[in-house]
Formats: structure tokens, sequence, C-alpha cells
């Protein structure tokens, strides 16, 4: 791990970086949506929102969330959801991931979390050994889409 590493809430101002990662890892430009979702992130869950900045800089970034909706998830804000992770591809492999996945989670059990989910690619398998080693399993929901175009 690095040991000027330095982990810290999301600020709207850091879209642009965020949306520098979130290209080098999807290979698409995005910079509108990440310039609304900071804006939005940094009013409405600042503490499950964070950045990892390395000589400050950031080199990556986790967004969570709570719940405590329907669709078979109990009504109590005991449910917390990993939204996003992205760990710029020069500081992969440093524990990076790890240390955010740490700290949001910390954060959620605070908050009275006592599950987290999270959805990933079925097809990503780096990311689903990533998410494996940090204990966790298969869920018992499926995702459904709809295209619209």
């Amino acid at each position: 791990m690095m040991e000027n590493l330095i982990i810290r809430p999301m600020k709207g101002d850091d879209y642009l970086r965020i949306a520098e990662i979130d290209k080098k890892l999807l290979g698409r430009e995005r910079k509108r949506y990440w310039k609304l979702k900071t804006e939005i992130l940094e009013k409405r869950s600042p503490s499950l929102s964070l950045v990892a900045e390395v000589d400050g800089k950031v080199v990556g970034f986790i967004i969570g969330d709570l719940a405590g909706w329907g669709y078979t998830v109990p009504e109590d804000i005991d449910i917390g959801f990993i939204d996003t992770l992205g760990v710029d591809p020069e500081y992969q492999r440093r524990g990076i991931g790890k240390v955010l996945f740490n700290e949001i989670v910390e954060r959620m059990k605070k908050l009275g979390v006592k599950t987290i989910y999270t959805f990933v690619d079925w097809r990503n398998w780096e990311l689903i050994r990533f998410f494996d080693g940090l204990g966790f399993e298969k869920g018992d929901m499926i995702n459904l889409k709809l295209r619209l175009f």
C-alpha cells in the first residue's frame, strides 16, 4: 500500500479527474455525467462518496449509497450499495481499491448497514475476483434491463 495515500470525501471539482479515470477504465468520455453526479453526491451523500489521493492527485474513487426501498429489500435502512469503484490503471494493484472499500464499509457500519450489495458485469472477471477477495458472494437478486434505443 502507498504511504502517501489520503482518503477524503469527494468534492464537486473532483469530476474532471474522476472522468479521466473513468475514460481509462471504460474507453469513453463522460465528463458531463461525472460533473452532474459529483455535484449531486457532494450535497446528498458526502460521507459515502470518497476519493483516494496520492501526492494531491485523485487516483481512485468509490461511491456508496444507502437503501430502504422495495424490490424485496427490507424497509429498514440497513442495506448499503457500492455504486461505483474506480482506480486509475497506473495505480492499480497497490491496495487503493481495498483501502477505499474498507473506509466506506466502516462508514456504512456506523450508519447501521448490515448488508452491502454491488452490481458487476458478469464478464468482468477481474472485478468479480476483487469483490470475491473482499468477501462478497453471489446474491439473491438478478438485474433486468430494458433497452429503449
